[in-house]
């Protein structure tokens, strides 16, 4: 009996999408749990699976809008091996020709006519052929689309301000220097920045609980638990993955936690789940070269940390001027809910963290 290959449910909110990608071909032996497309929504990307063996046809192209619970494709369960190809048919030889009759010798040709002594010119090429090569369109996918909106109604909707200060990475960085070898001997995965700003933070939003907070309506919400969001940088866009309980969870817990989100957002495998709910977020363009930026509110969050590239300036210490590893944080916040004096204090407390991280450790 045929299985129909259909949309999956996304989530109450998710109605349609956009087969982006088929990982088959039509006619393809596919295995049980074997990834058969790539679906974009405005929210998420993931991937549909087979729920059996067999030979599946495609029923949508590639590029096509499908609507959830829509059938896509359908397996022929039980045809899990590839039909072997027929082998070439043996052609016997054919029997020989008579030999055909010499054919009569063709009159002299009369002299072609003399070419024109100037060429005709080609007629210039149109609006579409002038483009041609050097442009190319394409459609917003449903993700793109999304985070466009977002990001212009978190703007348009947010009194967005940004306040900014540095924070001296030495003591971090000879940190992780220091016990980086027995970290991985341990835990199986290394020591990065991420976990020590993670930390810094839920200690920061513990002092300053107004920016742990969001509007809803005429109402301000103050949260009290600690899931924060990691943007990580993905083909199809930007995807913040919620790390939940981080003022539970240790160094390593943390680290191993966006590790494996941003490798489940970065092969299409993240669920929704795993993108809501967040109360906070961070996000690191120090990993592409950025040395200042104001990052954009992740709504219904009211703040976001910037990091950036950590660079060797020189800088005063006791009077002396000295070169240290240093990093512009960026906070941007919703002034509707947190004042500049709310905001600047919670940016200090971050980096008086991450300055001293013994004492972040210690939680002295």
């Amino acid at each position: 009996m045929s299985l129909e290959v259909k949309i999956p449910p996304m989530g109450e909110s998710i109605s349609s999408g956009v087969l982006a990608k088929w990982h088959v071909a039509d006619g393809d032996a596919v295995e049980k749990d074997q990834p058969l497309f790539e679906l974009e929504t405005d929210k998420i990307t993931s991937e549909g699976n087979a729920e059996a063996a067999g030979r599946i046809s495609l029923r949508v192209a590639a590029g096509a809008e499908v609507r959830i619970g829509e059938v896509v494709a359908v397996i022929e369960p039980g045809a899990g091996q590839a039909a072997a190809k027929p082998e070439p048919a043996v052609q016997k030889p054919e029997p020989p020709k008579a030999a055909p009759l010499p054919a009569p010798k063709p009159a002299p040709a009369k002299a072609a006519p003399a070419p024109p002594t100037v060429a005709a010119k080609a007629p210039p090429p149109g609006p579409d052929g002038a483009a041609a090569g050097r442009q190319t369109r394409r459609k917003l996918t449903p993700l793109r689309q999304r985070i466009a909106e977002r990001l212009v109604a978190s703007q348009h909707e947010a009194a967005m301000l940004t306040t900014f200060n540095e924070a001296d990475m030495s003591a971090v960085m000879a940190l992780r220097a220091r016990y980086q070898d027995d970290f991985v001997k341990r835990h199986g995965i290394k020591l990065g920045f991420m976990s020590f700003f993670a930390k810094a933070v839920v200690r920061a939003l513990k002092e300053v609980p107004t920016v742990n907070s969001r509007l809803d309506g005429d109402s301000i919400v103050e949260n009290h638990f600690f899931d924060i969001g990691i943007a990580v940088s993905t083909e199809k866009g930007l995807m913040v993955p919620v790390i939940r309980d981080c003022d539970r969870l240790g160094m390593a817990d943390i680290e191993r936690g966006i590790a494996e989100a941003a490798t489940r957002a970065r092969e299409a495998r993240i669920t929704l789940e795993e993108l809501e709910g967040g109360v906070f977020t961070i996000t690191n363009g120090g990993v592409f070269g950025s040395l200042l930026s104001t990052p954009i509110i992740n709504p219904p969050q009211s703040a976001i940390l910037g990091l950036h590239a950590i660079n060797d300036r020189p800088i005063a210490v006791d009077g002396q001027v000295v070169i240290r590893p240093m990093m512009y944080l960026a906070l941007s916040y919703d002034h509707r809910i947190v004042d500049g004096r709310d905001a600047v204090t919670f940016l200090v407390k971050v980096k008086q963290a991450v300055e001293d991280p013994t004492r972040l450790l210690l939680s002295v």
